[in-house]
């Protein structure tokens, strides 16, 4: 069984589960996500028919209803978003497949989302933050007695430099083979969302780090071999829990706050690009956003930093 089948006694929603992972690509997080919502309706609508839904006959007032149930949990903009989001998701499929004419969600307002803007690094901090691992294995050798392993040092290093230098999300950090780098070229193949591809350039010191890391394997990757390892020997690749759990040990070591997520330097990537007068497409393109909206929450940022420096310099402001 198909691991987006697991635990799905509806064969519809079993057959969309299969095909947002075997089809559009979609990431586990993301089929965990529409599973989790589509199996809360399915247990709600029982808890209000007695009936499981039959989806080819539901109707845009059962919706609404579940709308305002969702409503007087007191769940968060988001929370609703992403129930609703899965549930167009799946009648889009439903009439794709041809097994419903219409879908029934249309023109239900669900509540808007918050505008939030990204958290990001100032580059003092980045900088900060980019050294704390070598730091920490200078410090580690100079105070035990015993011989200490750089390799964690340097893999986390390169990690949180490659990272930075190419704005990856975590998932796309983790998927990186041997066979993406092209270090003549300074470019990064990278797999992003929906199997999409995209290439992105990658700074020297990101390629540095990877370096010094590759040379203290007793191997060298290669080939579809990933380019960061979880353990010192060929057999499985970093993943997203221990990135982050390496993150908050050298947040710490830098003095910033341990909650910000390696998302964040995604977000410093781009707003910095910015500042330093990168045009919004290329940076778009480089974040591998689909739509320019999604990138231009960042102009925010660098539009209001522009502000308050007129306001504290321009002798009319």
């Amino acid at each position: 069984m198909n691991a987006a089948d697991e635990n799905v006694d509806d064969p519809l929603v079993a057959d969309f589960l299969a095909y947002m992972g075997n089809e559009k690509g979609a990431s586990k997080y993301t089929i965990r996500n529409y599973r989790h919502a589509l199996g809360e309706f399915c247990e709600w609508h029982l808890s209000q028919t007695d009936q499981k839904p039959d989806w080819r006959t539901l109707e845009r007032d059962r919706f609404r209803a579940y709308l305002r149930y969702l409503s007087r949990r007191e769940l968060k903009r988001a929370a609703i978003q992403l129930r609703f989001s899965a549930l167009r998701s799946f009648y889009r499929f439903l009439v794709r497949r041809g097994v419903v004419e219409l879908t029934p969600i249309r023109n239900i307002a669900v509540p808007k989302l918050e505008k939030r803007l990204p958290r990001f690094l100032t580059p003092e901090q980045v900088h900060a933050l980019m050294s704390a691992p070598t730091r920490e294995l200078e410090e580690l050798t100079r105070r035990s007695e015993k011989e200490v392993n750089p390799l964690p040092f340097l893999r986390d290093a390169a990690i949180q430099e490659t990272i930075y230098s190419c704005g990856l999300r975590v998932s796309e950090l983790c998927g990186l083979l041997a066979e993406d780098l092209f270090w003549g070229e300074q470019i990064v193949r990278v797999r992003g969302k929906g199997k999409k591809e995209r290439l992105v350039p990658i700074g020297q010191p990101a390629l540095n780090a990877i370096e010094a890391y590759w040379k203290a394997l007793s191997f060298t990757p290669g080939g579809d071999l990933p380019v960061f390892f979880a353990r010192p020997k060929p057999d499985k690749p970093v993943y997203p829990v221990l990135v982050q759990t390496r993150l908050k040990r050298y947040l710490v070591a830098a003095g910033l706050d341990p909650a910000i997520t390696p998302h964040k330097l995604r977000h410093s990537y781009a707003t910095h690009l910015l500042d330093a007068g990168a045009d919004l497409r290329s940076v778009q393109e480089m974040l591998g956003h689909a739509n320019l909206a999604t990138t231009q929450v960042y102009t925010h940022l660098t539009t209001d930093r522009l502000k308050k420096a007129y306001d504290q310099a321009h002798p009319r402001a």
